[in-house]
């Protein structure tokens, strides 16, 4: 009688417990230990500063606040000056012709991807994409009646080819690729991302309609070292890349991101289009005028990587020590090893928060086993944390 919610929101209320609980376990042993006591890797929240051309961008943007309209209304793709730029500048990361009709500036990463779902799935169409994976898939998935299959990714965290084939059925409608990759910073090379699509060629095919791949890219800027991040627009003209600028250069409460689709998509003018209206039904209407405005001279601007990469190798460093198997991130802020004990929830919300580090269970990502790590804490904070580890793992040696 007294019920509001649907059945499908209630069904989700639980599903981010796992983060949030951590954040509870950190907040009573700072309240019992102090501060310092805490080594809180449990949430991916860019803290490296943005590059010093944000705040002139922002002096710049107040000197305009007074005349008529400076943050108002546009059109649903965004700025048509700021469409422009991003063309040219996509077309040079993206390696293909972009042009400004195949961009659509949207309210962050996860905005961009609900529209594209919204625009493209009906109910009972899959997603299938990879295991580990971000958890918001899940939530956004049943925003759409539909469901999210994640195969598997081998144990150096490529990808499962024969798995991803088998996988692929009549219901699938898109196959969701996020390199690099939260939760293990794995960056899927080039002869993995071309073997996927010659699959999806196979299979859409096959099955009678196109399988869309979508790229969700908001770790982009974030690799080290040599490593490259292929696009996949040059390589099938059914494909789709999101992102935002959160990560690259720490603005991830202004909420903007982006759509891109292939220039060799057929009917592309048809697919933009529906991602303008399901924006609209779902109530974002524009991305943030202010957001939009600062990015004119920001484009091509990252944050300080050299801090990220530092504090990568100090956290490889602290795993290593105290004899966890982990493979090496190529992008991306996190690190995903293995749980010394089969109970990764219990290794993590027991053994290791004991020792004042804080993780999130492998679970909580589809993949059980694992915990994740998020290095956006200070060098000293990774440093101080390794004693912590050294124990967690005594302590899991014992419990086999």
């Amino acid at each position: 009688m007294n019920k509001l919610l649907a059945d499908r929101f209630e069904g989700q209320l639980g599903k981010g417990s796992m983060i949030r609980k951590m954040f509870e376990i950190g907040l009573a042993l700072k309240e019992k230990n102090g501060e310092d006591s805490v080594c809180d890797f449990s949430i991916g929240n860019p803290d490296v500063p943005p590059p010093a051309e944000v705040k002139k961008a922002m002096h710049d943007l107040a000197d305009k606040a007074d005349q008529p309209f400076a943050f108002g209304y546009m059109a649903a793709a965004g700025y048509p000056w700021l469409l422009k730029q991003m063309a040219e500048f996509y077309s040079k990361e993206q390696g293909i012709k972009v042009e400004p009709g195949e961009i659509f500036i949207a309210t962050g990463a996860a905005g961009s991807l609900s529209s594209v779902f919204r625009a493209t799935l009906n109910p009972g169409d899959e997603v299938l994409g990879l295991k580990p994976y971000f958890g918001e898939y899940d939530a956004f998935m049943r925003n759409t009646e539909t469901a999210y299959v994640g195969i598997p990714l081998k144990a150096d965290f490529t990808l499962d080819m024969p798995a991803i084939e088998k996988a692929i059925n009549k219901k699938t409608r898109i196959f969701l690729i996020n390199s690099p990759h939260n939760p293990t910073g794995k960056i899927f090379n080039r002869g993995e991302l071309e073997e996927l699509v010659k699959v999806l060629r196979k299979k859409s095919d096959e099955f009678g309609r196109p399988i869309l791949l979508l790229a969700d890219e908001p770790y982009r800027a974030l690799v080290y070292g040599d490593e490259e991040v292929p696009s996949v627009l040059p390589m099938y003209e059914w494909s789709v890349v999101v992102g935002s600028f959160a990560k690259n250069i720490s603005l991830p409460g202004e909420r903007v991101g982006y759509v891109i689709c292939c220039p060799n998509m057929p009917d592309k003018a048809g697919f933009m289009q529906g991602i303008a209206q399901a924006t609209r039904i779902m109530g974002y209407v524009n991305a943030p005028a202010v957001g939009q405005q600062l990015l004119k001279t920001l484009l091509d601007k990252k944050v300080d990587l050299n801090i990220y990469a530092r504090r990568r190798e100090a956290m490889a460093k602290a795993l290593k020590d105290a004899g966890y198997e982990f493979v090496m991130p190529g992008g991306a802020f996190y690190f995903f090893p293995k749980a010394p004990i089969a109970d990764d929830i219990k290794f993590v919300e027991e053994v290791l928060a004991k020792y004042g580090v804080l993780g999130v269970a492998g679970t909580a990502f589809g993949m059980p086993g694992y915990f994740r790590l998020s290095f956006c804490v200070s060098e000293e904070v990774i440093k101080r944390s390794a004693p912590g580890f050294k124990k967690a793992m005594e302590d899991a040696k014992k419990m086999k």
